[in-house]
């Protein structure tokens, strides 16, 4: 359009040009250096617009090498975009072979050979194939050398799915050594120490992971109570290093009832039952929690009628709750409160039926001589366990009820 234009635009130029200069062509003299050319007006006009068509053609010679190049790089370009595109619609058709194939043939030419490589890592990790996997990883890194910490990232990642717990830490390892508050990094390494129960590391890597917050609140508060619920339940803690590990508990999560409930075990392990029974009853004033309510039950302190006063008021303002009406019955019978005893028992039943609330009504059973109705206790508490029915003839053995001695 504009070419066809411009060549109108002329032939209008020239024809009025011509119709002033048939008349009188003109004279242009040209004096340089001791040379003198003399010409009329057409030849110069003619000259000057040969000379210009020169200049264009040399321009254009020297710009063809640059916009040769500069269209085929653009003809790879599609072209691996081509491939590309077949690669991702044999993905979605399931063809993870071929999609790698067609990912990496023209990942080179590609405006983003990262993302490539990074499919076709995915790609060759579904199908197990980590030696591959690697191999498209280091593609990657060469391609693209300012993208290390993403492509290590996505390596640890797959790593983690393949259970290759320590190449993902020396990988993780890698990224913290020159950005050791890498958040993502920080994050896949928590986890890692999460799935292997490496608690410990959990617990060190902590301040760090709350100095700088990758993940949700939820999330990080429930790795740390399970981190610090097992480190509570190491039987070789004495009331020092207990004491020691609960202060590296953030304030927030101490009355978190598992962690409480933790304590109150170590407690009572290093002999300290009326520490223990005395945190449980403060943190039950901040939270009804159903396994504190039954290990207080379990703890066996030097107060005993005063135990059971403890519990028979809490009763008082929850009548139906079947776990204070087990720890209340189990309270009683260690009283030797028989009739009290199995009433709260057999009422516990009654509003949920529970093997332990069972096996716990099967021992006072037996204890008071009621053989046969302790084997049905018994027999019901299996069955309530194992899902199945019971079919024993006769009763087990009676199981001890937990008791923890004082000092």
């Amino acid at each position: 359009m504009k070419t066809g234009l411009a060549i109108v635009v002329m032939l209008a130029l020239g024809a009025l040009a011509g119709h002033y200069l048939l008349g009188d062509n003109g004279y242009v003299l040209v004096s340089f250096a001791g040379y003198v050319v003399e010409m009329s007006v057409p030849i110069a006009l003619l000259g000057l617009l040969l000379a210009y068509l020169g200049v264009r053609f040399l321009v254009w010679l020297w710009r063809v090498p640059r916009e040769l190049g500069e269209a085929t790089a653009r003809a790879r370009v599609r072209w691996a975009g081509r491939q590309a595109t077949r690669g991702y619609i044999a993905i979605a058709e399931g063809k993870l072979a071929q999609g790698e194939r067609l990912l990496t043939r023209g990942a080179r030419r590609s405006g983003a050979p990262l993302m490539n490589y990074l499919a076709a890592a995915r790609l060759a990790h579904q199908q197990n194939d980590s030696a591959r996997r690697d191999g498209w990883l280091q593609l990657a890194l060469t391609q693209e050398p300012a993208a290390t910490d993403a492509v290590l990232l996505n390596q640890a990642e797959m790593q983690m799915d393949d259970e290759d717990f320590e190449a993902a830490l020396a990988t993780l390892a890698r990224i913290r050594e020159h950005n050791p508050k890498h958040a993502q990094a920080l994050k896949l390494q928590a986890a890692l120490h999460w799935r292997r129960r490496d608690w410990r590391a959990l617990v060190d890597l902590l301040p760090a992971l709350r100095a700088v917050p990758p993940l949700p609140q939820a999330k990080l508060d429930r790795w740390t109570t399970d981190a610090f619920e097992a480190l509570l339940a190491d039987p070789a803690l004495d009331e020092r290093t207990l004491g020691a590990l609960w202060d590296e508990i953030p304030k927030v999560l101490r009355r978190e009832p598992r962690l409480v409930l933790a304590r109150a075990r170590a407690l009572a392990r290093c002999g300290a039952v009326a520490a223990a029974e005395a945190d449980i009853r403060r943190a039950l004033r901040d939270t009804w929690d159903p396994a504190l309510v039954r290990y207080y039950g379990e703890l066996q302190v030097p107060e005993l009628s005063q135990h059971l006063k403890n519990a028979e008021a809490w009763l008082r303002e929850r009548p139906e709750d079947p776990d204070l009406l087990l720890t209340t019955g189990r309270l009683s019978f260690r009283n030797q409160l028989w009739g009290k005893a199995r009433s709260y028992l057999e009422t516990s039943l009654a509003i949920r039926p529970a093997a332990e609330t069972c096996e716990a009504l099967g021992q006072l059973l037996q204890r008071i001589g009621e053989r046969e109705a302790a084997a049905r206790a018994f027999e019901r508490g299996l069955a309530l366990r194992t899902g199945t029915a019971a079919t024993a003839p006769t009763a087990p053995a009676a199981p001890q009820l937990p008791a923890v001695r004082a000092r």
